[in-house]
């Protein structure tokens, strides 16, 4: 009794101490406005904002992070061992990789485009020009000609004569299907060695008539021996920085 009686006492002096203190109010409304400049700011806010939300899945696609993070997929696909290593630890190894890889261009966007903005020395527009090119020259070196190619010619426009004459919006989609092929060529390779221990403890079991029992369970120990004893990350690691150069 005495218990509740004093969490109703703290209570009461926590509601009083609430009503006392002014709270904010925040209003958000719709009026009418008859200078055209307010609705040209408004528009500009609703595409910054739209921008920002999607600025983790372009930054994402326009890097290294893609194929990473399939052979990563692939590799614990091959090792069947479902949700190990866990998503958030194939996420955080694919980001701090593409952190990695990514940082020349990234220091160059920062030198020729984030710091002279912020000190005034260029205009916005210099600016996104200066940073977009950076990150051109990383998409047009791990893009085939072929997947180029078949935007190019989807998209109607002329032929272009230089790299310089590649639309941004033409090279992005391209970049993206050969990291995903490249990354599919990876994975292909990294199959081999765990399908065939997966034959041979199938076909030992099925000679030895343990039908019933999951080859899977048999083979995934083998499996990791495997990887363990050759040094599997470290070898994935370097062959997927190699790839990028």
């Amino acid at each position: 009794m005495l218990v509740f009686l004093g969490c109703l006492g703290v209570a009461m002096l926590m509601t009083n101490s609430a009503l006392a203190a002014p709270l904010p109010n925040v209003n958000i409304g719709i009026g009418s406005s008859d200078n055209p400049q307010d609705v040209a700011v408004t528009l500009q806010l609703l595409a910054v904002l739209t921008i920002l939300s999607l600025a983790p899945g372009i930054l994402i696609m326009t890097t290294s992070f893609v194929r990473i993070v399939v052979v990563i997929g692939f590799l614990r696909n091959a090792l069947s061992t479902q949700n190990v290593p866990p998503n958030q630890v194939v996420i955080a190894l694919s980001m701090f990789l593409t952190f990695y890889i990514m940082s020349p261009y990234w220091g160059q966007i920062n030198e020729n485009a984030i710091q002279p903005y912020l000190a005034g020395t260029i205009s916005q527009e210099a600016a996104l020009t200066n940073a977009v090119g950076p990150m051109r020259e990383f998409m047009f070196k791990q893009t085939r000609e072929s997947d180029l190619a078949l935007f190019v010619n989807l998209s109607d426009a002329p032929r272009p004569e230089s790299q310089e004459d590649v639309s941004t919006f033409t090279l992005i989609p391209a970049f993206i299907i050969s990291e995903l092929k490249t990354g599919f060529q990876l994975g292909f390779m990294i199959y081999i060695p765990f399908i065939v221990i997966d034959m041979i403890v199938a076909s030992t079991l099925m000679s030895m008539g343990m039908m019933m029992l999951p080859p899977v369970m048999i083979s995934l120990p083998f499996k990791i021996l495997l990887f363990v004893m050759v040094d599997g990350w470290h070898l994935l690691i370097r062959s997927l920085i190699a790839s990028f150069k």
